[in-house]
């Protein structure tokens, strides 16, 4: 029986058949009796990945393997949310090797979209930490997959969005802490220039990231404020807190009750909460100690939070340019955003390093990318055109996991398309708008 199944974007919505096998071999049949699958794990990602006509949900496949603590390597079943490990893990001194920017997604959708974080500068893309995945193909077989075993399979899988199988666990490695807490120093830019240059003074440091205000133009442009932290030794934080250095951060998390209307986030309200938030950092250069969960994770602590977009959802649009070009990319495409006063609720830089993963759909390479949260209304698919048209002339790429409305050629896919019964509604757009160039 069908149903009306989305992401965390709310956008689009398709008709889809849900299959929730529990077993190896009930994974097999459906894949022998079905066309179009896709594999979806918590539905956090946005756009249109993980939609088709028929979806292979990972949500029974929920149990941890083996955690050895001595090592600290984890081997975990596909559906396993990513919050889920972080209790189990932080109180034996260990934390994730690369996280993104929500804890509620499943480990298999991270190894497909081989997700990256505030880190990719100095520890790279989820990929460079995984260690063997077990996945049922194309063909119903059930493989493990490793760098030397299967090696093919195993990269092509990594940032594949899973179009190459169900991913039934993974195994990977764990970085070491000492305490919950990040070491973290808060920088104030006024511009696109400074923003780049604090960036590049913070290279030594394993976590950076900038919010930029998209409302600012001329030489305002890029007006942001940058975090850049670590994970706090046990001799740096307060002695208060060193009884409890790897407690689990526990904390009110209230709840958007319901859809807001479409007309309350506009170019007005944001422009008061982007002055608000540029000023709440009080000084140009702050320093303190915020839990793993605010520093990584802040938007996770309001349930439903998509739900200030409207029922008519959001999309999210991430790109990343080659670092040569970055800075004048940025500066474009930042200007035209703030023409068309279709204005980033949430607008997020990072600074990508060299990308050591041999996965040949990974997205990151050495550049900067930015993230951007755009509501649903008539004047979105022009904006998207333009910013595409942006990312084209500099040779940038987007992001899969996030892609709702982007031309082909951005994509990774276009010169890789497997043929096999994991094809995507995204894949599907993808192949119309190919017979169209």
């Amino acid at each position: 029986m069908k149903k009306k199944i989305g992401n965390w974007g709310n956008y689009p919505v398709i008709e889809a058949e849900e299959f929730a096998p529990g077993t190896v071999e009930e994974v097999s049949k459906i894949i022998h009796e079905n066309q179009n699958i896709i594999p979806r794990g918590n539905g956090r990602c946005y756009g249109d990945a993980a939609l088709a006509d028929i979806v292979i949900s990972s949500k029974k496949w929920n149990k941890f393997i083996s955690f050895d603590r001595k090592e600290g390597i984890l081997h975990a079943e596909s559906g396993v949310i990513l919050s889920e490990i972080l209790e189990i893990i932080v109180p034996s001194g260990w934390f994730l090797p690369v996280t993104p920017g929500t804890k509620f997604i499943s480990v298999g959708g991270a190894l497909a979209s081989d997700v990256h974080g505030k880190n990719h500068h100095s520890e790279g893309c989820f990929s460079e930490h995984v260690l063997a995945f077990e996945i049922v193909n194309e063909k119903g077989q059930h493989l493990v997959c490793t760098r030397t075993s299967n090696a093919d399979l195993f990269w092509s899988t990594v940032g594949g969005m899973g179009l190459t199988g169900f991913i039934t666990s993974v195994k990977f490695k764990l970085k070491k802490i000492e305490t919950s807490l990040i070491r973290q120093e808060t920088l104030r830019a006024k511009n696109l220039k400074e923003a780049f240059q604090i960036f590049e003074e913070s290279a030594e440091w394993t976590y950076t990231v900038a919010w930029i205000d998209c409302l600012q133009t001329g030489d305002s442009i890029g007006k942001s404020i940058i975090m850049r932290g670590e994970h706090a030794l046990l001799d740096e934080i307060p002695a208060s807190k060193r009884k409890k250095a790897l407690a689990i951060p526990s904390k009110f998390s209230p709840m958007v009750p319901t859809f807001f209307p479409s007309f309350l986030l506009n170019p007005f309200t944001i422009k008061i909460f982007n002055t608000l938030f540029y000023k709440k950092t009080g000084r140009d250069f702050r320093k303190d100690f915020p839990t793993y969960e605010d520093f990584f994770y802040p938007l996770d602590s309001i349930r439903h939070w998509n739900r200030i977009y409207g029922k008519d959802g959001f999309i999210q649009y991430q790109m990343v340019f080659p670092k040569e070009v970055s800075f004048e990319a940025m500066r474009e495409l930042l200007a035209a955003i703030a023409k068309a006063k279709n204005a980033s609720f949430l607008a997020v830089l990072k600074l990508f390093g060299k990308n050591n993963s041999q996965a040949y759909n990974s997205f990151p390479y050495e550049g900067y990318t930015l993230a951007l949260d755009f509501k649903l209304d008539q004047k979105l698919p022009r904006l998207i055109e333009t910013l595409d048209e942006i990312v084209l002339r500099y040779k940038g790429r987007i992001y899969l996991t996030k892609d709702a409305m982007s031309r082909p050629e951005l994509s990774s896919y276009t010169k890789n398309i497997p043929i096999t019964p994991f094809f995507s509604h995204q894949q599907k757009r993808y192949l119309q708008k190919l017979k169209q160039l």
